[in-house]
């Protein structure tokens, strides 16, 4: 098995609704990323493109099962479908505390599928596999006990 050490994004051709248009011109780009911030994981859905995505669905190779155990997050809305994403707005979901995620034992590798279009119609597809392990040896620092706090695992 192959460790990459960052999310594998990989635009994926789709039917365009245009014809001749360029590779390089404006458009939605959106993706699922997964963030640890002081030892709390969340996964967030963001348009980072310079257009409008309409009609965004994603779709988990296998559920993500957040909040110790009890909700499927990749069952909620935001990552079934939404109608429309402007460019720069990112929803963030909080889905577990890292070391209740690790000491559950839950799927630590996610291949996730954004489907979503512009506003002319042209389909878009990306293809992003997460490896959460990498957030197993992260640090950080609790500012909850004091000016630095002890330093923990993220």
């Amino acid at each position: 098995m192959t460790v990459r050490p960052f999310p594998v994004v990989t635009s994926l051709p789709m039917r365009s609704s245009g014809s001749g248009s360029s590779s390089n011109a404006p458009r939605p780009d959106v993706i699922v990323d997964f963030n640890c911030e002081q030892g709390l994981l969340f996964v967030s859905l963001k348009n980072i493109g310079v257009r409008s995505a309409y009609s965004v669905c994603t779709v988990f190779d296998k559920p993500l099962v957040g909040l110790k155990g009890q909700k499927c997050i990749s069952e909620l809305q935001l990552f079934r479908c939404v109608e429309f994403v402007p460019p720069g707005k990112e929803f963030s979901q909080f889905v577990d505390s890292v070391a209740t995620w690790f000491k559950q034992g839950r799927p630590n590798r996610y291949t996730i599928t954004i489907r979503y279009s512009d506003r002319d119609g042209k389909h878009f597809r990306e293809r992003i596999v997460h490896d959460l392990d990498i957030y197993k040896d992260l640090g950080y620092i609790s500012t909850s006990g004091g000016k630095y706090g002890k330093p923990d695992a993220c």
